[in-house]
């Protein structure tokens, strides 16, 4: 079994949205919903202030708890890939997994589905060769997605990748800090 995942350039990283967007348009989300997040951070005083973005959706974890905690298993991890899914006939919409996930990648679809979605890796076109649609939007290129053990020789250097964690979840994403000696 492999473990697709993703890696993210912060150092290049312009906050666009564009990879918001091509998620959102790929997955014909409602206003308000999106599976990928961008966040700002700020800091710092003249003449020396930073700006950072980083962008995120689901990091199909190694170890995915929105699966262990999941009453009726339609959130699973796929055997072929890693990929964290959900099997939409069995959502029953609890929001367990949503509670749970430490990195708000998944999101309730609605009083009218009433189920939840997230991102799938863009499985169905990644299949067909293709990258996923934050990927293939990215202005920048600093989103990439793959095998993460080939995603963390990207860089090369120890000390700018930084593999986040919570518990023991083990996500499969890959950031390249823009300094490290910047609090997040």
């Amino acid at each position: 079994m492999g473990q697709k995942g993703f890696y993210f350039d912060m150092e290049n990283c312009i906050g666009c949205s564009v990879c918001q967007i091509a998620c959102k348009d790929k997955n014909q989300l409602e206003v308000g919903t999106s599976f990928r997040e961008i966040t700002t951070y700020e800091g710092g005083k003249f003449p020396n202030p930073w700006v950072s973005h980083v962008t995120m959706s689901c990091n199909h974890c190694g170890n995915p708890i929105c699966a262990d905690k999941c009453p009726t298993g339609a959130m699973f991890k796929r055997e072929e890939d890693g990929v964290v899914d959900i099997r939409d006939n069995i959502c029953i919409g609890c929001k367990r997994c949503i509670e749970v996930c430490p990195f708000n990648g998944i999101k309730y679809l609605g009083k009218e589905k009433r189920k939840v979605g997230k991102c799938n890796l863009c499985f169905d076109i990644t299949e067909k060769g293709e990258e996923p649609a934050c990927v293939a939007g990215c202005l920048m290129r600093v989103l990439k997605y793959g095998e993460i053990k080939e995603l963390k020789k990207l860089n090369g250097s120890k000390d700018t990748v930084s593999p986040i964690n919570y518990g023991n979840t083990n996500p499969s994403y890959i950031i390249k800090t823009k300094n490290k000696n910047i609090k997040y």
